[in-house]
C-alpha cells in the first residue's frame, strides 16, 4: 500500500492533464501510460486496503457497519468529484483547471494515505497464515463453492453495469437532450447511496443480507427496463431523475451487502484450509470485476460500431436503439439473471456463526 501512493499520484495527474501539443499516436501512448500506472497502482492499494478490512473484526453486523462506513465516506467522494467535474465542464479553461483539481487531489492522496498506511495496524495473529504458493492460494478460492458462486455473479453484474458508464455520456449527447445536465443526474444518482446507508445497516441485522441485496437487485432489473423506454429523444421527463435516484438507492445496498458477505466468504475459506487469505479473495474479485468491464466495453464498442455510429452527427434511429439497449435491456437482463442465481446462495448468519464456531474450537 505504501509504496502504491506515489504512482497513483503520478498516474492521476497524467491521466487528467495530458500535455496540449501531443497529438495522435503520442496522445494514445501518454494516455496507456497514464492508465496502466494509475489502474495498477490503486490496484495496489485497494486489494491489501480492503484485505486489512476484512481482518478488522469477524462479527456479522460490525462487518456490516465497517463497510456501509467506508461507502458513505467513498459516495461523499464521489460527490465531490462530479461537483468538480461540473465546474470543468463549464470553465473555458479546462485543462487548466483538470490540472489544477488533479493535483490538488494528488496532494491529497499522498498526505492522506502516506499517514493513515503508517499509523494501520496490522492484525498480528493472521501473520504468516497465508497461502503457501500462489497457485494454490488461487485455486483455493475456486474450491469454496460459496466465493465461486460470487464470483460468477459479479462477473454478470459487472458485465451488466460496465455498459452504463461507458455509454452514458453518448446517450445524452446522441439520444436524449441531457449533455449539460449528466453531472446533475450523477449527483442524484450518488446522494441516495449516502443519505440511505445507515437505513441499510440497520436493515441487515434484521432483515439479513441476502434478502436486502436480493430486493436491490430486482429493484435495479426493474428500473433499467423502465429506463429503456424513458431513454427517448427530445427533453428529458421528470421520469429520467426518479429512476437514477431509484438506481443509485439500489447501488447503495449493494455496496454495503457485497463486501460484508465476501468477508464472511472468506473465514469459511479458513475452515477449509486452516489459512488466511483475503489478499488472495480481494486480488481475484477484482481481477473478475475488471475483466467483465472490459469485455464489456469491447461489446459496447463493437455495438456502437457495427450499429453505424458516427461521431458529431445526428444518430439513425437503429443505433439509438442499440444505444438504448445497451444501457438499459443489458443491464436489466443481467441483474434478472444474477438474482434468479443469487437464490441459490445460502451462506448467511447462522452459517457463518457456525464456521467461526468450528475455527475457534479447533
Amino acid at each position: 500500500m505504501f509504496f502504491s501512493i506515489i504512482p497513483m499520484a503520478i498516474g492521476l495527474v497524467m491521466v487528467w492533464s495530458p500535455p496540449p501539443f501531443l497529438t495522435g499516436l503520442f496522445l494514445v501512448s501518454w494516455m496507456g501510460i497514464a492508465l496502466i500506472m494509475y489502474e495498477t497502482a490503486s490496484t495496489a492499494f485497494i486489494v491489501p486496503h480492503n484485505a486489512l478490512g476484512v481482518e478488522l473484526t469477524r462479527e456479522h453486523d460490525e462487518r456490516t457497519r465497517l463497510y456501509g462506513s467506508l461507502h458513505m465516506i467513498g459516495a461523499i467522494g464521489s460527490i465531490l468529484g462530479l461537483a468538480a467535474l461540473q465546474i470543468m465542464t463549464t470553465t473555458d479553461e479546462k485543462r487548466f483547471f483538470a490540472f489544477i483539481i488533479s493535483t490538488v487531489a494528488a496532494v491529497f492522496i499522498v498526505l492522506t494515505l502516506f499517514w493513515s498506511t503508517s499509523k494501520l495496524p496490522e492484525k498480528q495473529t493472521s501473520q504468516g497464515r497465508g497461502g503457501t504458493t500462489i497457485f494454490r492460494s488461487f485455486s483455493d478460492v475456486f474450491k469454496n463453492k460459496y466465493a465461486r458462486f460470487l464470483i460468477i455473479f459479479f462477473a454478470i453484474e459487472t458485465f451488466g453495469v460496465a455498459s452504463v458508464g461507458l455509454l452514458a455520456p453518448y446517450v445524452a449527447t446522441y439520444v436524449i437532450d441531457l449533455e449539460t445536465l449528466l453531472v446533475l443526474l450523477l449527483v442524484v444518482y450518488s446522494v441516495p447511496q449516502f443519505a440511505f446507508t445507515p437505513l441499510w445497516i440497520w436493515l441487515a441485522k434484521r432483515v439479513s443480507r441476502k434478502k436486502l441485496w436480493m430486493a436491490a437487485m430486482w429493484l435495479n432489473a426493474i428500473t433499467f427496463f423502465g429506463w429503456f423506454f424513458v431513454l427517448q429523444p427530445g427533453e428529458p421527463s421528470i421520469l429520467i431523475w426518479i429512476l437514477a435516484f431509484l438506481l443509485g438507492t439500489a447501488a447503495g445496498v449493494g455496496a454495503v451487502m457485497a463486501p460484508s458477505i465476501q468477508a464472511d466468504v472468506i473465514d469459511f475459506d479458513e475452515l477449509l484450509t486452516y489459512e488466511r487469505k483475503e489478499g488472495t479473495y480481494l486480488a481475484v474479485w477484482n481481477l473478475t470485476r475488471k475483466t467483465a468491464a472490459s469485455i464489456a466495453a469491447f461489446g459496447s464498442g463493437l455495438g456502437l460500431q457495427l450499429a453505424g455510429f458516427e461521431p458529431n452527427v445526428e444518430q439513425s434511429e437503429n443505433t439509438q436503439l442499440v444505444m438504448r439497449s445497451l444501457i438499459a435491456l443489458l443491464p436489466a437482463s443481467c441483474y434478472v439473471f444474477g438474482a434468479i442465481l443469487f437464490l441459490k446462495f445460502d451462506f448467511d448468519r447462522e452459517k457463518h456463526s457456525e464456521t467461526l464456531r468450528s475455527i475457534s474450537s479447533r
